[in-house]
């Protein structure tokens, strides 16, 4: 009888969640309120962003070609493609294409983007650890770096 209660009250719970959450939903525009200077402060952010992203993505390809090359994989040219990439990634890593694009699902391609940087590092006879700090940030910028650039 307890768990019967118990199960009613936890579906009422969910049910006031619920319509809470579409409640506020719906009345967000309400309570919108145009920031003065908003837009210019959008366009900075994005330039800045913008300005980060586009060098850190030529890092990140240039290595990828160069570890491709000295891989002797074929098409390292498909490091400055995005999500073909991944496949590249997948056929350095002597993997089935379908783990790098498995890379692209949230949660899941944490797990497939550091399995293939391991392959990736014992495939240039490096300890497979390097593989794991790919995908620390910060660090992570350093491992392709070092996968390309070392003998």
């Amino acid at each position: 009888m307890k768990a019967l209660l118990s199960r009613r009250r936890n579906r009422r719970v969910a049910a006031l969640a619920l319509g809470a959450s579409l409640t506020l939903l719906t009345a967000s525009p309400l309570f919108a309120q145009e920031v003065p200077g908003g837009q210019a402060l959008a366009a900075y952010l994005a330039l800045v962003t913008l300005m980060i992203a586009i060098p850190m993505y030529v890092w990140w390809a240039f290595a990828t070609q160069m570890i491709a090359r000295k891989t002797h994989t074929e098409n390292g040219w498909l490091a400055w493609i995005p999500i073909a990439n991944l496949i590249l990634w997948a056929n350095i890593a002597r993997k089935p294409v379908w783990w790098g694009l498995l890379c692209a699902v949230p949660i899941v391609g944490m797990v497939f983007m550091a399995l293939l940087w391991v392959a990736i590092a014992k495939e240039r006879h490096k300890p497979g650890w390097w593989g794991i700090l790919s995908i620390v940030p910060v660090v992570g910028l350093i491992v392709p770096a070092y996968l390309a650039l070392s003998e």
